[in-house]
């Protein structure tokens, strides 16, 4: 076959399998009456009102769908606050009248279900006897079917309508902006857009390591990371992993991982090794917030799942290795209105761009005005193990905007004129090499929220952790400040010369949030401290900003959290804490007492026993000795801190405040754990392979 008919059919085979498993637009077209089809296309696109009459329609033509595609159930699928999903799973089996056996699913089914609410985390909301909760269909976001089941994503609630989930305030986020958002283009002169949407592209690091050697670490197994791990020979140090060859045994995991999520709908694009050794990304093409949410949590389902398959274990924790990159999600964040423009895009000359001048002096004021908020919602203790680091940005929120935008803000606030750099091309000084277009600025890797070309990157969040609360975050705050700029120029004369002042005053005011150079130095932490910049190192401390005053006014003032909300996802934020750490040290003692004491003490043993054999033939070793002696003091301070932390457990147990509970496990559970972790890490060294009871970082890291 020649390769111009091969790519055709491949096209073809692409087009064919991808969202095959999805009940689309395409689907819906096929299998819905037009009217009923227009009706939910107005409130999938435009978010208009659900109209209730048209469910049962859609509820038989889901379910004929879901059957043909081998479904026997079907689940709403909802986001509890776990950063996992949830699902109770029902068959479409029932019984009729006259006793035969018959699939039914009805419009009620579709709309409504009832998981026990009390179950997953509330936060204070639902107390243990009462238990109603109620999952609601979200039209947003399509169905589609997975292992036999048809999945309907939902949002979650409590019986009094209080959000207990991830979806829900998000929802209300996008539904605030978007009005909002109208409100401005209609006095900036936008008669054509209906609607608006934050759009989201959500990168997504992770790790794989061998199945059998993680089925033989417990840490791993029960959280995720490794508690214990002596430095292998080699880590990072070379650069020779980031996007280098993809091992055979990782690139078929890759590609029916991105087979898997074609079909879901997962538009998976770019696929690559990450810094560290046995760590890989993911990235998919832009969807609209809710719908990147939760294709990311599909994705990180769908990857634990194919892992597995490939006799692989998918790793997603924050930090599952000491001494090497941990993984993140970079949150890619833009505003896009329903007939495609992109709100955030600069254009050929920005400093004339008024519309986008307008939008990014938003988005500077929130950011400043809430960095507080964006520091929690990437808090989690995961991400305590590698914010600050140089693979992280540090706790210290700021903006990189790059030198052209920067200088362009700097003029309009100074009052002079503004001026677009013209296009810059990059001759490499190849004659055979293609010259091309240089962006407006370089990618600030070390920045927690850049700019980067018509979007801004949010690089804090943890690998592990739902997306969804740091976009509610974005929304609302840009919310907040659309309304302010909102009520300036309804009553402005002059729309240009009104939003001049608007970008002056945001310089004036919130310009100490951007920074352009190298987040990682002490010279720009001792400058953020004198600018005023908040720095929250910890996760117990970010927990806290949840219920200031001013945060819960943001959030009350948007529709998106009632005070309730808020104060009980504080609540829940902290009881996750608390019951990680109590969890990783539990699994530390057992580690410890079971597994590493009893392999030390044996090895001195049989080095004990080889030096007397050796003494006997008249043959002195001394080092041999100090081996002994210094296997023999590992074996001691294990003992002792296995006793300590037992009791600092105890001790922990004991405090009934949560919070203070938590700033125990944070300032004294905590680092005594690390300390702990240096005499087992220090003994790894002196026994021989075959003794040490687990695998160890080189088998983990290097024998994929």
């Amino acid at each position: 076959m020649r390769s111009g008919s091969s790519g055709t059919a491949q096209k073809q085979l692409m087009s064919i399998n991808f969202a095959c498993q999805v009940f689309d637009e395409a689907a819906m077209k096929q299998r819905l009456s037009p009217s009923v089809f227009e009706s939910l296309q107005n409130t999938q696109k435009l978010g208009n009102p659900l109209d209730p009459n048209l469910a049962e329609a859609v509820a038989s033509a889901m379910k004929n769908w879901a059957i043909e595609m081998g479904a026997t159930h079907y689940t709403h699928w909802f986001q509890p606050l776990t950063n996992i999903t949830a699902g109770k799973h029902e068959a479409f089996l029932n019984r009729s009248r006259n006793g035969e056996i018959i699939m039914e699913f009805s419009g009620k089914a579709l709309i409504k279900g009832e998981p026990d609410a009390s179950s997953f985390p509330t936060g204070g909301l639902r107390a243990t006897f009462e238990a109603r909760g109620y999952t609601a269909w979200d039209p947003t976001s399509p169905a589609f079917v997975r292992d036999g089941t048809l999945y309907i994503p939902t949002a979650f609630c409590s019986y009094n309508g209080e959000a207990l989930d991830a979806k829900t305030p998000l929802l209300r986020s996008i539904q605030s902006l978007s009005e909002q958002t109208m409100k401005i283009l209609h006095l900036l002169g936008n008669t054509t857009s209906k609607s608006v949407l934050s759009m989201v592209g959500l990168e997504q690091e992770y790790f794989l390591v061998d199945r059998e050697a993680y089925e033989k670490r417990l840490d791993l197994k029960i959280c995720g990371r490794t508690l214990f791990g002596a430095k292998p020979p080699k880590g990072q140090e070379l650069d020779d992993h980031y996007c280098g060859r993809i091992r055979l045994r990782v690139a078929d995991f890759m590609r029916d991982l991105d087979e898997r999520l074609w079909a879901l709908g997962v538009i998976s694009k770019v696929k690559h090794n990450e810094v560290a050794p046995a760590q890989h990304e993911l990235a998919p093409v832009f969807s609209s917030a809710n719908i990147a949410c939760d294709h990311n949590q599909l994705t990180m389902e769908v990857m634990r799942q194919v892992a597995k398959e490939h006799g692989l274990a998918c790793l997603l924790h924050e930090k599952p290795f000491e001494y090497v990159n941990g993984s993140g999600k970079h949150d890619n964040w833009s505003i896009n209105t329903d007939d495609g423009i992109n709100l955030l895009k600069p254009g050929k000359n920005p400093a004339e761009n008024n519309q986008f001048l307008l939008f990014l002096s938003a988005v500077i004021a929130a950011v400043d005005r809430y960095a507080d908020l964006l520091r929690v919602s990437a808090a989690c203790p995961g991400n305590d193990e590698r914010l600050g680091m140089n693979e992280a940005p540090p706790a210290i929120i700021s903006i990189n905007l790059g030198n052209h935008l920067y200088s362009i803000l700097k003029n309009i606030a100074s009052g002079r004129r503004a001026v677009s750099d013209k296009a810059h091309y990059l001759a490499i000084g190849v004659d055979a090499l293609p010259s091309f277009t240089q962006d407006d600025s370089d990618r600030n890797r070390t920045s927690p929220f850049a700019f980067t070309g018509n979007r801004f990157e949010f690089r804090m969040l943890g690998s592990s952790q739902s997306p969804a609360f740091a976009n509610v975050v974005l929304n609302a705050a840009v919310t907040e400040v659309l309304g302010e700029f909102e009520t300036i120029l309804k009553n402005s004369e002059d729309i240009p010369d009104t939003i001049r002042s608007i970008v002056a005053q945001t310089m004036a005011e919130h310009g100490r949030v951007i920074f352009n150079g190298n987040n990682y130095t002490e010279e720009w932490r001792a400058e953020a401290h004198r600018r005023g910049l908040p720095e929250i190192s910890n996760t117990v401390d970010a927990i806290d900003v949840l219920v200031d005053p001013k945060n819960i006014a943001l959030f009350t003032k948007t529709n998106i959290f009632t005070e309730d909300e808020c104060r009980s996802r504080h609540e829940i934020l902290l009881e996750n804490y608390e019951k990680v750490v109590f969890i990783e040290a539990n699994t530390m003692h057992e580690m410890l007492t079971r597994q590493i004491i009893p392999a030390v003490t044996e090895y001195i043993g049989k080095v004990a026993h080889s030096f007397n054999e050796l003494t006997k033939l008249g043959i002195e070793n001394a080092e041999l000795k100090s081996m002994i002696s210094e296997l023999s003091e590992c074996a001691s301070k294990l003992i002792a801190g296995g006793r300590d932390l037992e009791k600092l457990i105890a001790e922990g147990h004991a405090i009934e405040d949560t919070r203070e509970t938590c700033q125990f496990l944070s300032k004294t559970l905590h680092p005594y754990m690390r300390s702990l972790r240096s005499y087992a890490d220090r003994a790894e060294t002196l026994l021989d392979s075959a003794s040490w009871p687990f695998p160890n970082y080189t088998d983990l890291l290097f024998r994929v």
